[in-house]
Parts: structure tokens; C-alpha cells; sequence
């Protein structure tokens, strides 16, 4: 029996809804094996972050070697990066080790509105790790960061996504959850054709990690062989039933249920 191996590069959460823990569970609930590097230390629960630990940069470049080395990955994502040198240490580490079927999630603040990206990282993120990404996955605000202009609407949204792609991504994901409407629209293009994916929102405050999920469940997808617009689609899905499943837990923005099924075959 063959387990596709995903590795995940990204900060801890001391509450487990969201970053390195978030993204094993996602990885186990697709049917993948999921490996780790760990950028941060993060001191938080539902209600918010008090507290974050960078790892040395060789420390988080030995933890990729570790990986890469003897269990290689054959898809990988990165989320929470916290500094300039770490962004440019991950980004040689996937050059170093041809890392392959890359998702860039450019976290920048958590949930809970904590900031968990140095203002001065932005820019590096999009110089050093967009154009090795095969899907970078933003929300509203990153991609507006990223970017440079207000995305507002979904007009801005395929705007931006353009833009992403002409700067070196193979694709891009706008997530629409931070729209002002009803409808929660998400919006892929991949250099040839626009994918569009619309259902109503869901009224909850259980919302902690859902950007973690989605690209953990995407670079899930990718380690199984399938195409993007595929792991795309079963990612949203897994996102959608795991907050309406949502257990309940914490006094503020709750975890998902990352007990949900994934796609695992197919």
C-alpha cells in the first residue's frame, strides 16, 4: 500500500484549530502521510495570539532537509512564515530540494486579527516563494497586500488573480469568505482558464483555521495526482462541512471539525 507524503511548513498553534496542527489533520483525513517543519511558536487559542517564537532559520532548513531527504513529499504548503530571513530560507529550501506540487498560503494575520507576518515579509513573499508556487491560496486582504490595490468584489478578485499569475504563481485561489454578500465566491485561474465556485455562507464564528485547511486539503489533493482544479474543488467541500461540523470548542473564533472525510480515493 502506497501513502502519498505531504509536508507542511508553517508555524505551531498551541490551540490546534489552525497551522501545523491543522494541517496534519487535514493531511490524515485526505489519505495522506503528513510530515512537518516548523516555523514558529505561537502562543494561542480561540480568542487570540499572546505570544510567537521564530525557530532559527537552520533549524527550520534542517527540519526541510530532515523531510526531503528520506521521506520525500510529493506535494507541500507553507503558512504561517513570521520574518524576511524565514521566507528566503523556505523559499532555498524548496529550490534546494525541488520540492514539488508547492501551496503558498501567505498568512499574514490570524483569525483573531493578530498579526503573524513582519510587515517587512510581505514583499519578500512575493519576490522569493510566489514564483514557485503551483497555487498561491490568499484571502481578501493578502491578496490586496500582495497585490497592491483594494480587492473588494469579484471583479478585483480575477483582477488580482491575474496579476498573481503574471508575477509567477502557476495559479491562483481568491478566496471570497471576507466578501460583504450573502454568497461566498471563490475564484480560480490557472494562466488559461477561470474556475468559479459560489454557495451561500454559512453563519458561524467557527472560523479558526480555515485558511490553513484549505491549502493543507490542496497540496493533499496534489500528493494524490490529481489536477489542481480537482484538489481545488474537494478542498473547498472538506472546508464548507468541516465548519458545519464545527465542534463547538472555545470562547472565540472556534476550530473546525477536521474529522470530516477528505477525498481519499479517485
Amino acid at each position: 500500500m502506497s501513502i502519498p507524503i505531504a509536508l507542511t511548513i508553517a508555524g505551531s498553534d498551541s490551540g490546534g484549530g489552525a497551522g501545523i496542527q491543522a494541517d496534519l489533520k487535514t493531511f490524515h483525513a485526505f489519505g495522506c502521510f503528513g510530515t512537518s517543519a516548523i516555523t514558529a511558536i505561537t502562543v494561542q487559542n480561540t480568542r487570540g495570539v499572546t505570544g510567537v517564537h521564530a525557530i532559527p532559520v537552520d533549524t527550520v532548513r534542517a527540519q526541510v532537509a530532515a523531510v526531503a531527504t528520506d521521506l520525500p513529499p510529493a506535494a507541500c504548503k507553507t503558512g504561517m512564515l513570521a520574518t524576511p530571513e524565514l521566507v528566503r530560507a523556505v523559499a532555498a529550501s524548496i529550490r534546494e530540494h525541488g520540492l514539488p506540487n508547492y501551496v503558498l498560503d501567505p498568512v499574514m494575520v490570524a483569525t483573531s486579527g493578530d498579526r503573524l507576518l513582519a510587515m517587512e515579509a510581505e514583499q519578500t513573499i512575493v519576490h522569493e516563494l510566489l514564483p514557485l508556487a503551483a497555487c498561491v491560496t490568499p484571502n481578501l486582504d493578502e491578496a490586496a497586500i500582495l497585490v497592491g490595490f483594494a480587492v473588494e468584489d469579484v471583479e478585483g478578485m480575477r483582477r488580482a488573480a491575474r496579476v498573481l499569475v503574471e508575477r509567477g504563481a502557476r495559479a491562483a485561489l481568491l478566496k471570497g469568505g471576507h466578501l460583504r454578500s450573502a454568497e461566498l465566491v471563490d475564484v480560480l485561474w490557472d494562466g488559461t482558464d477561470w474556475h468559479e465556485w459560489r454557495r451561500p455562507k454559512l453563519d458561524t464564528r467557527h472560523t479558526h483555521g480555515t485558511g490553513c485547511t484549505l491549502s493543507a486539503a490542496i497540496a493533499a489533493g496534489l500528493a494524490h495526482g490529481r489536477p489542481l482544479r480537482r484538489a481545488v474543488e474537494d478542498a473547498l467541500d472538506y472546508v464548507q462541512r468541516a465548519m458545519a461540523a464545527a465542534p463547538g470548542l472555545g470562547g472565540g473564533h472556534g476550530p473546525l471539525n477536521h474529522l470530516v472525510a477528505g477525498r481519499v480515493k479517485g
